[in-house]
């Protein structure tokens, strides 16, 4: 299901692209066309800065209260895409770029996907019934499985 889809969206938006850049460019001309993709991607970019901010500020809010900041890491995702899309020479791009960037429209976008989702939040490892794997048996003691072995070198000669 997902390949197929991948490859309609790789045919399909590079010649949409193509459509709509030769049709603008017939209306207005190719140098404003350009400078026209220009001027969005570097509109997104200070977008992005501001968005990525103030998401990177509302995780550390929740981190602090003791809350997960999942909306914050799922919207910054969206941050890095709709980034991504406005780099990307084209109009079509552009647009979902800044629907990726816009608070709104991110928000619902992003609730869009959660909803599509299964989220689970419980500790690390593997669920009920799952092989546990060497080292982590129902045998093991806590103790064992916080012991982190390693080597190290002491260099008393490198100070200057």
């Amino acid at each position: 299901m997902i390949v197929p889809t991948l490859l309609v969206l790789f045919v399909t938006i590079p010649l949409a692209e193509l459509f709509l850049l030769i049709e603008v460019g017939g209306w207005i001309g190719a140098l404003p066309t350009i400078g026209l993709c220009l001027l969005t991607a570097m509109l997104g970019a200070a977008l992005l800065r501001q968005q990525s901010l103030q998401t990177i500020a509302r995780a550390r809010n929740n981190l602090d209260r003791g809350a997960l900041p999942a909306m914050e890491l799922l919207e910054g995702v969206a941050l890095i895409a709709g980034g991504a899309l406005l780099l990307t020479p084209g109009l079509v791009t552009d647009v979902i770029g800044f629907l990726c960037l816009i608070p709104f429209t991110r928000h619902w976008l992003v609730r869009l996907a959660l909803a599509r989702m299964s989220v689970r939040v419980g500790p690390a490892g593997p669920g009920p019934g799952q092989d546990a794997g060497p080292g982590q048996g129902p045998g093991d003691s806590d103790r064992e499985r916080d012991v982190i072995e390693g080597e190290y070198e002491r260099r008393d000669d490198d100070r200057r």
